[in-house]
């Protein structure tokens, strides 16, 4: 890899998911401030949309830490951070939303969903063992050793592209609930979107820095292989 390629890989990988983050809380932080016509806070947005959707039995609890917010399919529990459970914001009703999207895709069966459940238990021993293969393929210079991390390594980015049709798709749904139960007006669409794709902006960089790390562990494979 010449000094290009080098300084591109370092962009990607230390740039680009500073800057998605940034961008998501610079984002949330805005439209956290912005209240939402409805009046409803999170907790309600959720409890709204669960209801029409028949998914009564989904809960809708707090949970600590900001922008902690997430769907748990075990529990089938709706998780919202503080700020957002509380306060009718047009960012905690995007979030809300979002995090109900999840919810309707685990009770229609989505396929991308199932796949990213099932990929879980081997992701959670395939990423501790990766780097051990890969750092002992490196230095002792062993190609077997350095496949075998790099098999490993691929398990959790296939588990990285799995979840952006997830996030994105989750996205979509939330959108289509708020308009057709007229939670948001006018200009809250427009805000809302800028709230989801900031957070969707977070997925795609991580998945980038996977996938260019997993292309440069290839690269350095086979030309050790070679030699």
């Amino acid at each position: 890899m010449g000094l290009g390629g080098y300084l591109i890989y370092f962009i990607v990988l230390l740039i680009v998911p500073i800057w998605a983050q940034m961008k998501l809380k610079s984002t949330y932080k805005k439209y956290s401030k912005v209240r939402s016509t409805s009046g409803h806070t999170g907790a309600e947005v959720a409890r709204i949309i669960l209801d029409q959707n028949g998914l009564s039995n989904v809960k809708v609890v707090e949970s600590r830490g900001m922008l902690s917010d997430h769907y748990n399919p075990m529990t089938k529990t709706v998780a919202l951070s503080s700020h957002n459970y509380h306060e009718p914001s047009v960012a905690g009703t995007a979030v809300a939303a979002h995090e109900v999207g999840h919810a309707i895709q685990d009770a229609t069966d989505y396929s991308f969903l199932r796949f990213r459940h099932r990929l879980v238990p081997m992701v959670n021993i395939s990423s501790n063992m990766s780097w051990v293969f890969i750092m002992i393929g490196l230095f002792a210079q062993m190609s077997g050793a350095l496949l075998i991390g790099i098999a490993l390594l691929a398990v959790g980015v296939l588990f990285q592209l799995v979840t952006l049709p997830v996030e994105f798709n989750a996205s979509n749904r939330a959108m289509d609930q708020l308009l057709s139960h007229n939670i948001i007006r006018n200009e809250e669409e427009r805000h809302a979107k800028k709230v989801l794709n900031a957070a969707a902006m977070t997925y795609v960089a991580a998945t980038a820095v996977a996938v260019i790390e997993l292309a440069r562990l290839i690269l350095i494979y086979t030309s050790m292989d070679r030699s």
